[in-house]
């Protein structure tokens, strides 16, 4: 979550700078390397140690192998990289959750 949290602060101090082709800009926001669903999972299981009930079943058509974001426009225009891992970033969003849910 401080890769995403940074992101939007770069992407804000752009904005205040006038820095903006438009009145607003789009980024990805992401490691730039694919994940699938079951690394997804499994980083969440070892980064938490928490237990998940899953099912693999058949593939669906239209599913995708795996997700990525292209962050190469992030990382020229708003002078950003990201600096943590899947599981890290999981870790972080997992810590966030319990807290604000009591857990």
């Amino acid at each position: 979550m401080v890769d995403l949290a940074k992101a939007h602060t770069a992407a804000i101090e752009n904005l205040i700078q006038n820095k903006n082709e438009s009145n607003y800009n789009v980024y990805n926001i992401g490691t730039g390397k694919g994940t699938s669903v079951l690394e997804v999972i499994n980083s969440f299981i070892k980064s938490t140690g928490v237990k998940l009930n899953y099912v693999i079943g058949k593939r669906r058509s239209g599913d995708v192998e795996s997700a990525y974001a292209d962050n190469s426009k992030a990382m020229q225009k708003l002078n950003w990289e990201p600096k943590f891992s899947i599981d890290q970033a999981i870790l972080s969003a997992w810590e966030w959750e319990k807290k604000i849910r009591n857990i």
